[in-house]
């Protein structure tokens, strides 16, 4: 996907975790939308490189919404998590994703668990359905792409209902998109979330399937880039670990 022409601007400062002071390359300052309800864990120091996307939209509160940081020299991350789908959307109509190609129909959306939506819906009448989550990656520690960058509730649910149509025979599959240009690998977080952590290891003993795809990411845009491995052990260990210190 490509984005319209970015501003280039310095973080001043994130707060009440929608909002963001910038200064812009003229020395306006103004606020930005940021786009990211999680921690931002590594990606909202003062003074890092942003890019904003301006709007002119008179039911927008704000002019300017935040898409990119370089938290680290040469090193660009997606601030903006509702990308994750658009670049996910983009990569299933071309049939760049490893293990999820040749599917007649892609539907986003599509109801299902819960009082849920599941991300995308493939279907195809020469095989099974498969129920698609996409979870944005933005986090990385050690050399690895980290998931999630704080609790989420909501991605345990997500893992949770992907178990319960896996165990009744559906495909289910769990998509991390590395949303960071140095992602090469992804693990859970499970300090962070050791109850995602405890989840992603009941689903995947389920049968849901754990992919994940890297991007490339420039201020023109983002695509996929191809598959990922995503570690098992750290997991198993790293869970049990934070369950077994949490009491």
């Amino acid at each position: 996907m490509r984005f319209p022409p970015l501003l280039q601007a310095r973080l001043i400062r994130r707060y009440k975790r929608f909002l963001a002071d910038m200064r812009l390359e003229d020395g306006r300052e103004v606020v930005a939308h940021c786009p990211n309800p999680g921690s931002m864990l590594g990606m909202a120091a003062a003074g890092a490189r942003c890019w904003l996307e301006p709007n002119d939209d008179p039911k927008k509160k704000l002019n300017f919404s935040w898409k990119l940081v370089e938290p680290a020299a040469g090193v660009l991350v997606a601030v903006d998590t509702g990308l994750a789908n658009r670049v996910v959307a983009e990569a299933l109509a071309e049939g760049a994703v490893p293990g999820l190609d040749g599917y007649a129909r892609v539907r986003p959306e599509v109801p299902y668990g819960e009082g849920s939506r599941v991300d995308f819906l493939l279907s195809d009448p020469t095989r099974a359905e498969a129920l698609v989550e996409v979870k944005s990656v933005t986090l990385s520690r050690g050399g690895w792409a980290e998931f999630p960058d704080s609790v989420t509730k909501r991605g345990t649910k997500h893992l949770q209902e992907l178990t319960r149509e896996a165990q009744e025979g559906r495909r289910a599959v769990m998509l991390y998109l590395v949303s960071r240009s140095d992602g090469a690998r992804v693990r859970i977080a499970a300090d962070i979330d050791p109850a995602y952590a405890a989840a992603f290891d009941v689903a995947r003993a389920a049968g849901v399937e754990m992919l994940a795809l890297g991007t490339e990411i420039s201020p023109e845009g983002i695509r996929a880039a191809g598959a990922l491995p995503v570690d098992a052990g750290f997991q198993a260990a790293g869970s049990a670990k934070a369950r077994h210190t949490s009491g």
